[in-house]
């Protein structure tokens, strides 16, 4: 895989699970809406971001390597 540059939380698909916090507490956190949103400046490994997206039911977590280049979710083909 490789190294995760860029996340985006995609708003209108997240539901407000809250997994993704409860995986990785040090990148994300619920804002005023119930939504997730990234913190800045976190400094969790790959691996912890990877595994929170993961998490998500709905997947809206987006993870992009530093060509812009999507990781995860999967594209669909």
């Amino acid at each position: 895989m490789k190294k995760i540059a860029k996340i985006v939380v995609e708003r209108p698909l997240c539901i407000g699970a809250g997994t993704c916090v409860v995986v990785a507490d040090k990148v994300f956190k619920m804002d005023e809406e119930n939504i997730a949103v990234v913190i800045e400046g976190h400094s969790a490994s790959d691996e912890d971001i990877l595994a929170a997206a993961q998490s998500c039911p709905t997947a809206a977590i987006l993870l992009y390597d530093e060509d812009g280049k999507l990781i995860y979710p999967p594209e669909k083909k």
